[in-house]
């Protein structure tokens, strides 16, 4: 989803306490669940800019906030008929497309297409070569999340693939005020059925007012958190709340702990996804859709994609319909 990118192609021809494996739920202030918490690094606004055709997007990494090995790209669209995302290309890298709202009608050049809807995902692996467009399903009000992770440099030229879970299918949980969507990853003892290339977790929580959480995180992996409604409070009970649209980039630890210290219990509950990832620890070079690791193999995609080999191949004879 970057029609600034397919632009630049074009100019190429998240006292009573239960514990489960890897969550900790109280309804009520507590000590450090930790040996070493997670807190928060820095607080970046997701602001609207325009995306694609006619599209929306809220970017959380990708902008202001360049990348946060292995994650490239976080944006929040919404787009609505006539916009969206037309043909544009895919190579190294995973996008995971999570609807909140409304729905997306994929298509690409190997003939694989469909519409994924509200709570719904697509977890695409690009591998050496996807074109695809994404438009909207419905006439208003189709947003979601957008996620890329970078694969590593012996994963970036592998076969395309699609691991696509409905809404139902999604492992779920709650347990005392708080609910969860395992999209990747374990929390309150569940576990996604989604197999991460790069090891990654993806959860979906919402916390009613007056609860707490406490989530596990791998120590050497980087995370963020992004809020998309409510106000909630992050890392330290001290800190002070971030409402919605915002990331925040966590520091090291072995878990994040997060309370909704709103007692109105006519308020919305905070819903957040914290997203975590294993860092790759590889040189990074990126044109636009393109996420390779030196420059030279940049100039070899381009090539690829101009002359329709290396598994673009269908670019010659292929646009959606």
């Amino acid at each position: 989803m970057r029609g600034l990118i397919a632009r630049h192609l074009h100019l190429l021809p998240f006292n009573r306490r239960i514990t489960t494996n890897t969550t900790t739920i109280t309804m009520s202030a507590s000590s450090s669940a930790f040996s070493t918490p997670r807190l928060v690094l820095k607080k970046v606004l997701a602001k609207s800019q325009r995306e694609g055709d006619g599209a929306v997007v809220r970017r959380g990494i990708g902008s202001e906030l360049k990348n946060l090995d292995p994650f490239l790209m976080l944006d929040h669209f919404s787009v609505s008929p006539p916009g969206g995302f037309p043909d544009h290309p895919h190579r190294g890298f995973e996008t995971v497309t999570y609807v909140l709202e409304g729905g997306i009608t994929h298509q690409d050049f190997a003939g694989h297409q469909g519409t994924i809807r509200a709570g719904d995902v697509q977890w695409m692996t690009a591998g050496r070569g996807i074109i695809h467009s994404e438009m909207p399903a419905q006439p208003t009000n189709n947003n979601g999340l957008q996620l890329w992770i970078n694969l590593s440099a012996n994963n970036k030229m592998i076969e395309p693939n699609y691991q696509e879970l409905l809404s139902e299918n999604i492992p779920t949980a709650e347990q005392e005020g708080v609910e969860v969507r395992v999209i990747a990853g374990e929390a309150m003892g569940v576990h996604s059925p989604v197999y991460t290339r790069t090891p990654t977790m993806f959860l979906d929580f919402k916390l009613r007012p007056g609860a707490e959480l406490h989530q596990s995180i791998p120590e050497t992996w980087n995370s963020f958190v992004y809020v998309i409604e409510g106000e909630g409070v992050f890392g330290s009970p001290t800190s002070s709340p971030t409402g919605p649209y915002h990331v925040l980039v966590l520091s090291q630890g072995d878990g994040l702990s997060v309370w909704n210290n709103n007692n109105n219990f006519s308020s919305k509950p905070l819903r957040f996804v914290l997203i975590g990832g294993q860092p790759l620890n590889e040189p990074v070079a990126q044109y636009g859709p393109f996420v390779m690791n030196t420059q030279s193999e940049i100039e070899k995609t381009i090539e690829d994609y101009q002359y329709c080999r290396n598994g673009f191949e269908m670019r010659r004879y292929w646009t959606s319909l």
